[in-house]
């Protein structure tokens, strides 16, 4: 469990309190939000429905989608936990460079062009280097001339993530590793729908259908549906939109990009889901 300042631990107790949840659900959370740099959280929580997704200002995802006043609830948890990660210290301060830290990665790499995290994986962009944080780990890779638009995570048992560059979407375990353990990929499925095979001659019986009906015809074999393979797809496509839609908020509220053009871009995007 992750360790809390005494300001902290008497914020999660009041929080805990007023919402209804547990002191763990409250930290998870909260773990969450920090995560996202106090503007976005993904979080797993059995107490407000399993696996969903926060945006300040944007879309709000929860396991029953339909739940709007679950939505509700995590969104004003997560506003409110993104003010009090802005005003407070809530957790002990860790040096720069450490796991932990805010600033997790490296220190010799300066800032990132961009950072993220996605579950218990957090990632930040350097130019030539991508560096990936899980369980306390730090990983170091040489990104060549990959131009690096964001990184996803594959959904399932395992942990499989990818990134998209010029090139398209790239597994990030295929890029030369610096230093750090290396990514363990999981097993590959293959979700496409197989070819239909030819059937074997079979000897018909004297009797058979075959032989007495000229007219009749075998039913043409159909490839077997693979719902799976879409789902995963159409998941893995907003996991990358929520992360642009994330890293334009960044931009605005750094003055790089406006407000309209913030606003104009978000829409484009969500009208993909």
């Amino acid at each position: 469990m992750q360790k809390l300042t005494s300001v902290g631990e008497n914020l999660v107790q009041q929080v805990s309190s007023r919402y209804g949840l547990s002191h763990d659900a409250v930290v998870h959370m909260l773990v969450a939000v920090n995560n996202g740099n106090g503007s976005m959280a993904q979080f797993n929580c059995p107490e407000l429905g399993g696996s969903g997704q926060w945006m300040r200002g944007g879309m709000t995802m929860v396991g029953d989608m339909f739940n709007h006043g679950l939505k509700a609830t995590v969104d004003s948890l997560c506003l409110e936990l993104s003010e009090i990660l802005a005003s407070h210290q809530v957790f002990p301060i860790i040096p720069t460079g450490t796991p932990g830290s805010n600033h997790w990665w490296p220190a010799n790499l300066g800032q990132p062009l961009s950072s993220g995290a996605q579950n218990n994986i957090r990632y930040a962009i350097f130019p030539g280097r991508l560096v990936i944080e899980k369980e306390g780990d730090v990983s170091i890779y040489d990104t060549l001339n990959h131009n690096i638009g964001g990184v996803s995570q594959q959904q399932g048992s395992g942990t499989s993530l990818s990134f998209s560059s010029q090139f398209g979407t790239i597994a990030v375990d295929s890029l030369p590793i610096i230093s750090g353990p290396a990514m363990k990929p999981s097993p590959q499925v293959n979700f496409a729908a197989p070819e239909p095979e030819e059937p074997a001659q079979q000897p018909h019986p004297a009797n058979s259908t075959s032989q007495t009906d000229p007219e009749h015809k075998e039913p043409p074999l159909s490839a077997p549906e693979n719902p799976a393979s879409e789902s995963m797809e159409r998941h893995q496509d907003l996991n990358q939109i929520l992360d642009i839609i994330a890293r334009m908020a960044q931009l605005r509220d750094q003055g790089a990009i406006t407000e309209e053009e913030y606003n104009a871009k978000k829409s484009e995007l969500l009208a993909r889901i």
